[in-house]
């Protein structure tokens, strides 16, 4: 029996990469990367996609055709395109969120990066001389984006705990309070999933009396799971001015996508053009209407209710993750929300088996919709087996214990908390 090759040998992979020379065999190709995934996949603990949501009947009834949602989603003509459901996806979500119903505005987009673009675009369209504030802990894609609008920023510190530093915001905004104020406040961050205090934040810009403002809400990972605890509002007490959301982390659908919400009121017109037919309200034109039906899928499929309690399971499961982490001796937390469960890196072994997020010496596994106790019991062993024995953690790593911050008491207000 000819035995099964080994994934650098597989016929064509190795010639993949060279289309224009070189007969590729296409059934190999795709075979090894599938392969490669589902290997991968019981050990794929450290970044935020959601695992248990069945995307299949979707992909298998529009997976086939174009679906290009070209222009604003409430536009009707063009070619095939599914902007009844993306309708239905920004109502559902600007619902879950308070939103006033005759002040809202939103798309699909390809991810939280491309609706942190297109609101602080349009926030900066606004207040073109404002300084945007964003802190230590933000995600990459804000100083990309100010760079991009040709804005001023101002870097505000963070704490340990991930939480911006709001004692440090009212120094900046003192330095700069002349100038109006763009404010991108993040409902969980990349490494602790900590989330920023939005009526903090007002006050210290009230505090200032800054003329002119905008309060985005960076919610990638956080903003589904708060808005249905109604932790995250966009209420007119609020003062948030727009939030966008990751449709392939919490909603764990098969392509990278999200939504957007901006204050319609906080934007300006936007040109017609004549050969689409369309109105050029969004920042690629033309879109994956695919998404949007995945999206409309996920929500359709389980209701509020039914993503309330995915939403306490994966929380509980955390919970289970932090007091197995702890018990077995190495340090571990979260904050009360939050999936994510932070701790000492672990050693290279543990770390070439699991696929965690590390920055430096913290390293975060996040307990998604979809992880089981399964996982967690297996890496929570390879880590005990791994580490020396009467090392505890950081055996060879004596700075790990310095370095698992605790989060700070929440505090009563609204907004991002």
């Amino acid at each position: 029996m000819t035995p099964t090759p080994t994934p650098a040998r597989l016929p064509g992979l190795a010639e993949a990469a060279d289309l224009g020379r070189t007969p590729v065999d296409i059934t190999a190709v795709l075979d090894h990367l599938a392969a490669e995934a589902d290997t991968a996949a019981p050990t794929s603990i450290g970044f935020p996609g959601a695992v248990d949501l069945d995307h299949r009947e979707v992909m298998a009834r529009l997976g086939h055709r174009l679906w290009n949602n070209i222009g604003d989603p409430t536009d009707t003509g063009g070619t095939p395109h599914t902007r009844v459901l993306e309708q239905a996806v920004i109502a559902w979500l600007a619902d879950t969120l308070y939103m006033p119903a005759d002040d809202r505005w939103g798309y699909v987009t390809t991810g939280g990066t491309e609706g942190n673009l297109s609101a602080l675009h349009a926030a900066h369209r606004r207040l073109p001389t404002a300084r945007i504030y964003y802190s230590t802990a933000a995600h990459y894609s804000i100083p990309k984006i100010i760079e991009m609008l040709g804005a001023r920023g101002v870097v505000v510190e963070a704490g340990a705990d991930g939480e911006m530093d709001y004692d440090h915001l009212a120094v900046r905004v003192r330095r700069h309070r002349r100038w109006p104020a763009i404010v991108v406040a993040t409902a969980g961050t990349t490494m602790t999933e900590a989330v920023d205090d939005t009526t903090r934040i007002r006050a210290v810009l009230d505090a200032f009396e800054v003329p002119g403002r905008h309060l985005h809400v960076d919610a990638a990972l956080s903003g589904i799971p708060l808005a249905l605890d109604g932790q995250l509002r966009l209420d007119d007490d609020s003062g948030i001015g727009s939030v966008t959301v990751s449709g392939h982390k919490f909603l764990g659908v098969p392509t990278p996508c999200g939504v957007v919400l901006i204050r319609d009121s906080l934007r300006r017109d936007s040109t017609p053009v004549t050969y689409t037919a369309t109105l050029d309200t969004t920042v690629t034109g033309s879109r994956c209407g695919l998404a949007a039906a995945l999206l409309w899928h996920a929500i359709a499929t389980h209701g509020r209710e039914g993503h309330r309690w995915r939403v306490s399971e994966a929380r509980h499961l955390a919970a289970y993750t932090v007091d197995k982490l702890t018990t077995a001796g190495w340090p571990a937390w979260r904050h009360p929300h939050a999936f994510t469960v932070v701790l000492p890196t672990p050693p290279a072994a543990v770390r070439a088996k699991w696929l965690l997020a590390t920055n430096d010496d913290v390293s975060h596994l996040i307990c998604m919709p979809g992880v089981t106790h399964g996982q967690i019991d297996a890496f929570v062993t390879d880590l005990t087996d791994t580490t020396e024995p009467g090392g505890g953690p950081g055996s060879g790593y004596p700075h790990h214990p310095r370095v698992i911050p605790r989060p700070r008491p929440a505090p009563a207000g609204r907004g991002g908390q």
